[in-house]
């Protein structure tokens, strides 16, 4: 079974999101499963992780509900507000839909960068923790430490870093992430998503670019610890789902079919306790 582990819906009537923005033409518009049900199955896809897209409950809601109409959405990675005093008791009531399979902070857009290790965000963890929920890490570089740090206090967490933690490709940024990458590999059991490098990659998105990153992926996180995802519909902001799919692919072709199947479906089944 073929899994995308990370794509979104978006209905912007909703009112609720900040992005996309009207100047993002190709994405300001309503994305739902009709938009993505052909592209599964034109690339063999038999399902996918839908993950939320602004940070409110509300939408959570609506993704549950989606999730409900739709068999191919397999499990949300949803939004809780940390920071609240309520904040453990609401994810232990969002849980209680076994369509969650996880939370997403928006970490990327939060100005401390030290957010994460917070002492009063402690509860909420635990709570995660207790209700097998995976904390989805929305990072850039700069908190790969800090995430790993994170995971080293809550040794039984389960985490996937989004995007590679978005690499500043454009700007052929490698050295600093492949190295903060390679250490929080190496010292914490974190899964990582091969999804959103096309959109850090400034237009080029050539085999050759795309390459060393995808390949340094596969050298920290092995095999059994990398998940494909499409970050649908963003990616169509650098070019189609198909296209990202067949790179991936022919990237990753020199693996085995077992090893092909674990990043492109069997890991995401794990992580997120799909049935």
């Amino acid at each position: 079974m073929q899994i995308d582990s990370h794509q979104h819906f978006w209905s912007l009537d909703r009112g609720d999101y900040a992005w996309p923005t009207p100047d993002l033409a190709l994405i300001y518009r309503d994305f739902d499963a009709a938009d993505l049900g052909p592209l599964l199955a034109a690339m063999g896809v038999d399902g996918s992780i839908l993950v939320q897209a602004t940070p409110t409950t509300a939408e959570t809601q609506f993704l549950l509900e989606v999730a409900a109409r739709h068999t191919f959405v397999k499990g949300v990675v949803g939004w809780v507000d940390f920071d609240r005093p309520d904040a453990s008791a609401n994810v232990a009531r969002l849980a209680g839909n076994p369509r969650l399979k996880g939370l997403r902070p928006m970490i990327q857009g939060i100005a401390d960068d030290h957010w994460m290790l917070q002492a009063h965000l402690a509860p909420v963890f635990d709570m995660m923790v207790q209700c097998g929920l995976v904390f989805d890490a929305l990072i850039r570089p700069q908190h790969l430490p800090i995430l790993a740090r994170l995971l080293h206090r809550y040794p039984r967490l389960s985490a996937v870093i989004d995007h590679g933690a978005k690499p500043q490709i454009a700007a052929a940024a490698f050295d600093d992430w492949a190295a903060a990458m390679a250490r929080i590999a190496r010292k914490t059991q974190v899964c990582c998503k091969l999804s959103g490098l096309w959109t850090e990659a400034g237009g080029d998105t050539g085999i050759s670019r795309i390459g060393r990153y995808v390949d340094h992926l596969l050298a920290c996180f092995g095999p059994d610890r990398l998940l494909w995802g499409s970050d649908w519909p963003v990616v169509l902001l650098a070019g189609e789902y198909g296209a990202w799919h067949a790179q991936c692919r022919d990237l990753l072709s020199h693996l085995s079919a077992a090893d092909q199947d674990a990043i492109f479906g069997g890991n995401a089944r794990r992580l997120y306790a799909l049935s």
